[in-house]
């Protein structure tokens, strides 16, 4: 089949590459975000799937809006069969939709109808699950409500960052994209409606969602903090200035803390919660480096009774 990818992140790239390297497929040109800020520079660069793209010589599609009339016009002119998407990052207009024969498929990190939305590793992992996956779905007009085609699994492991699962997630999700359209253009496969059973949403988080409070049990905060790394990246405050925080590791055995209360012995770091303490992992103080807690609390000597969580 003749297909136009649409993607924009590093998550997509395995997904790309795979049909790159098809020998039943043949990709066109790819759809991404516009170019945009990124690196301590703030420069402004192409997007991942972009680069690739180019380097492999295909034509690269950037438009402000999927619904922009010179972009339908170019899309039209290509003539896809079928669009396979993975985290493209912007809504498909019904008119986009309709532009290849064979519709738009997408590449969602969740079993469907679980964590529709832009943020599903993020939710999964927040939520304590024990099992998530990827689904390849038809598009429609409603939100990750398309019916589906195909499913792959995944345990999440006690100690998986959302980064860590994504990337997981990205490989084996792309085996599932390009099985699903040898299907489609096979006539093989059907896609079926999700159940209205089990529906749930997963909004984007926010640096404001990604704030620890203390006065939670150490596994919400657990949680919390792997979900929210590496994006947005979870944080607390201390003497009035903000904290990042990497993955913390409960601590069931450690003497009772007050919530957000600091202990520092040597290289060991503990923070108190509602229930028992967490040991802190790596940390990156307002405008510095990342480096372990232990250095951390080296450099500041924390006082007794001292809290994170404190403005």
């Amino acid at each position: 089949m003749r297909l136009v990818f649409a993607g924009t992140p590093e998550t997509a790239l395995p997904s790309l590459r795979a049909l790159l390297e098809s020998p039943r497929h043949e990709v066109v040109a790819v759809v991404t975000r516009p170019d945009a800020q990124s690196g301590r520079g703030r420069k402004v660069h192409p997007s991942p799937v972009a680069e690739l793209a180019a380097s492999a010589g295909v034509e690269v599609l950037k438009p402000a809006k999927a619904g922009d009339p010179e972009f339908l016009a170019r899309l039209a002119a290509i003539g896809p069969d079928c669009c396979p998407v993975v985290a493209y990052g912007a809504l498909l207009p019904q008119r986009t939709l309709d532009v290849p024969k064979l519709g738009w498929v997408n590449l969602h990190f969740s079993l469907l109808p679980a964590w529709r939305g832009a943020a599903p590793v993020q939710h999964a992992v927040l939520h304590g699950d024990a099992i998530t996956g990827a689904a390849t779905f038809q598009i429609v007009k409603e939100l990750d409500a398309g019916p589906v085609f195909g499913v792959v699994t995944e345990e999440i492991r006690p100690t998986d960052t959302s980064g860590e699962l994504l990337a997981r997630l990205a490989e084996s999700g792309a085996g599932l994209l390009a099985a699903t359209l040898d299907g489609i253009e096979d006539g093989t496969l059907q896609a079926r409606p999700q159940p209205a059973e089990g529906v749930s949403h997963a909004p984007k988080l926010e640096a404001a969602d990604a704030r620890v409070d203390w006065t939670a049990p150490a596994m919400r905060v657990d949680r919390l903090v792997r979900a929210c790394t590496p994006a947005p990246g979870a944080w607390t405050e201390f003497r009035g200035t903000r904290l990042k925080l990497g993955p913390v590791r409960p601590a069931p055995e450690a003497g009772p803390l007050a919530p957000g209360e600091i202990a520092a012995v040597k290289d060991t770091v503990l923070a108190g919660t509602a229930t028992h303490p967490v040991l802190l992992g790596d940390v990156q103080p307002q405008g510095k480096r990342l480096m372990t807690a232990g250095e951390w609390a080296r450099g500041v000597r924390p006082s007794a009774g001292e809290r994170l969580g404190q403005a």
